[in-house]
C-alpha cells in the first residue's frame, strides 16, 4: 500500500531523498527532451530546502520515496503543479497518477490546475492527458526544446 504525505523540507534526510529522486527523474527527462538545463537539475539541496512549493511524496510499504509532486498556488483558485517526479525503479506503477489524484482531492477548491512538460516527454504528456488535462499552449524555451502547457478544470 502506497502512502502520500506532505514532505517536510526542513528535515535533512527528507531533503536528501527528494534531491536524489529529483536528479534521477529529471536526468531522464533531460535525455528525453534533449535539454540538460532543466531548473531542478541545477538546484542544490539548500536551494530545494528554501523553495516556496508544497511537496507531497509517495512512499512504498518499506518507506522508500517512490515519487513526489510539488504545487504552488500562484494566483487565487489556480494551482500549478510545478514538479512531478518518479524514481526510475517505480515507473509504470501508477505513482504519478496517484500523486495527481491526491493533488486533485487535496486541493478540490481550485478552479484550475496547470502543468507544463517537454513536448518530447511522451510519458508525461500521456499522463496529463489521461488525467483530464488539455494542452493550451506551446513555448520554445531553448532552441529545439518546446514545453506544452496543460490546464485542467478543478470542478470535476
Amino acid at each position: 500500500m502506497n502512502t502520500i504525505v506532505k514532505l517536510n523540507l526542513q528535515d535533512d534526510s527528507t531533503v536528501n531523498e527528494l534531491w536524489s529522486l529529483q536528479h534521477k527523474a529529471y536526468r531522464l527527462e533531460a535525455e528525453l527532451i534533449g535539454f540538460h538545463e532543466i531548473p531542478p537539475l541545477l538546484e542544490t539541496r539548500d536551494m530545494l530546502r528554501h523553495v516556496k512549493e508544497e511537496f507531497y511524496g509517495c512512499f512504498d510499504s518499506n518507506g522508500e520515496l517512490m515519487g513526489a509532486v510539488a504545487t504552488e498556488e500562484e494566483s487565487p483558485g489556480k494551482l500549478t503543479i510545478t514538479r512531478m517526479m518518479v524514481g526510475p525503479d517505480h515507473f509504470r506503477k501508477g505513482v504519478a497518477g496517484n500523486l495527481l489524484e491526491y493533488v486533485f482531492k487535496h486541493y478540490d477548491e481550485m478552479e484550475q490546475f496547470i502543468v507544463s512538460t517537454g513536448k518530447l516527454n511522451i510519458p508525461a504528456v500521456t499522463l496529463y492527458t489521461k488525467h483530464g488535462f488539455v494542452a493550451v499552449g506551446l513555448e520554445e524555451v531553448a532552441p529545439g526544446v518546446e514545453l506544452i502547457e496543460f490546464h485542467r478544470s478543478g470542478t470535476h
